[in-house]
């Protein structure tokens, strides 16, 4: 099916062109390939998109020539995939990856062929691609495309379809089942039914996948407009119960009168209010973990309840992320979202009861647990139960609070462990410490005492309250 290559045309940057025609000066065929050009053409056909655009560099190159012979002809190379045939081209600040055309063998590990041979046929090289939507190749210099599997066709119809079988594709790379749940997310496509049939059956290429990779295709998921589709996909086709089979818990698990879903389908609607940055996203989806093991009922509200499912939430939360090989950053923030995910503010809290939320979340938190608890809310999916006034009213509060100078760490006291040991002729030791979280707590409750002398006649007297020991 025809399509216009204009806006393909013009998005291809002039060092890519010059890369091309450098090889076809010494008699090498080149194309441009990948989802540069399918990025490229969906936006063609669905202009509605358009927003999604923009200025890339991941612009991937297949050729006919051998990888000695790209080498040979550009002064800057690096070998960065030689055993597969791929070199990186270096061009002014950018640099392409240029990948000699080549077959593949088996793949005994499910992830990577064992080895690759070389071919002279493009479409040998597009055959072993995963989805017909990225086994579209562009010739920049002719402004022609092969498309030896309808890619565009498939593009046209928003349909992800496996190149060739399907069971054949996903048992090579375990982690293909992974992206075809992605790119359902990120491209807006639906799964075609003989690719979705085949992904359960592959499922043990699946676990053969590094926990990194899979850490890798969530957080790109999470760019996604509506990131629930992946999940989804995963909880329906078995990915979720080798990952993570915690969130299965969610699944089916009624909530009460305040909701319009069960747990699962209110995370999955969390996730997508979301504001598109991935630790809030996840944040999201692990908000309500800990529902289903906290879940009971109440005889006297005849209603559901979940007392105290942030905080076993936030200790499942912790080795899921763990397993998945998030940073140590990621892992406890996210967990800490999770922990202090409720938000209950109503106009009766005052200035002292503002500094005490601020102290115990942290206020480098605060901004993210307003986004949190703004898509908790949304996603309960009833509007009587919607309103944003307590979540609005808090912020401000907190911002005029914060603005004031409070302190909420101690290291906004105006007294330092060594000024307090010097000032009572105390020892280094853990009483130290116990004093500066006392003085905290003082000057939470009143701001005034923040100053050295105050806080210095306050130390006298909590140390004068201690009991003696003889």
């Amino acid at each position: 099916m025809s399509i216009s290559t204009a806006r393909l045309s013009a998005a291809v940057p002039a060092t890519v062109r010059e890369l091309c025609a450098r090889l076809l000066e010494h008699g090498h065929h080149s194309w441009v390939v990948g989802g540069c050009v399918r990025d490229e053409l969906r936006l063609e056909l669905m202009p509605e998109n358009a927003a999604e655009g923009g200025a890339r560099n991941d612009w991937d190159i297949a050729t006919s020539a051998r990888p000695e012979q790209v080498m040979s002809l550009f002064r800057r190379v690096v070998p960065t995939g030689l055993q597969h045939g791929t070199v990186t081209v270096l061009l002014g600040k950018e640099q392409y990856e240029v990948t000699t055309l080549r077959g593949e063998t088996s793949y005994s590990d499910g992830r990577r062929p064992d080895s690759v041979y070389f071919v002279d046929d493009l479409r040998l090289d597009l055959a072993r691609r995963d989805f017909t939507i990225n086994a579209i190749a562009y010739d920049v210099l002719s402004d022609t495309l092969l498309d030896p599997f309808d890619g565009i066709v498939d593009l046209r119809a928003r349909r992800l379809r496996a190149v060739g079988n399907a069971s054949e594709r996903f048992a090579e790379d375990g982690l293909r089942v992974l992206r075809a749940a992605r790119f359902v997310a990120t491209l807006e496509v639906e799964l075609e039914e003989a690719t979705a049939r085949a992904i359960e059956p592959s499922l043990d290429s699946y676990r053969k996948v590094s926990a990194e990779r899979v850490r890798d295709e969530w957080i790109k998921t999470m760019k996604a407009t509506r990131p629930s589709l992946a999940f989804e996909v995963m909880r329906q086709h078995g990915l979720l119960a080798i990952t993570a089979p915690e969130l299965l818990e969610s699944v089916g698990c009624e909530q009460n009168k305040y909701h319009a879903f069960d747990v699962w389908n209110h995370a999955l609607s969390c996730l997508d209010h979301c504001p598109k940055q991935p630790v809030l996203r996840l944040s999201g989806l692990l908000h309500d973990i800990g529902k289903p093991r906290t879940r009971a009922f109440s005889e006297k509200t005849s209603d559901f309840t979940f007392y105290e499912h942030e905080r076993v939430g936030a200790e499942m939360v912790a080795p899921l992320l763990t397993r998945l090989r998030f940073s140590n950053e990621e892992r406890e923030r996210i967990a800490a979202l999770v922990r202090h995910h409720l938000v209950c503010y109503d106009e009766s809290w005052s200035d002292a009861a503002v500094r005490r939320w601020l102290r115990r979340v942290g206020p480098e938190l605060a901004d993210d647990l307003y986004a949190l608890a703004e898509a908790d809310v949304l996603a309960k999916g009833k509007a009587e139960f919607s309103d944003l006034a307590p979540i609005n009213q808090l912020k401000a509060h907190a911002a005029r609070v914060v603005s004031q100078g409070a302190a909420f760490n101690v290291r906004d006291l105006s007294i330092d462990g060594r000024g307090l040991m010097q000032a009572l002729g105390l020892a280094p030791g853990p009483a130290v410490g116990e004093l500066l979280r006392a003085l905290l707590d003082a000057v939470v409750e009143d701001p005034s005492l923040n100053e050295m002398g105050a806080l210095v006649a306050r130390a006298r007297q909590l140390r004068e309250r201690e009991p003696r020991t003889s």
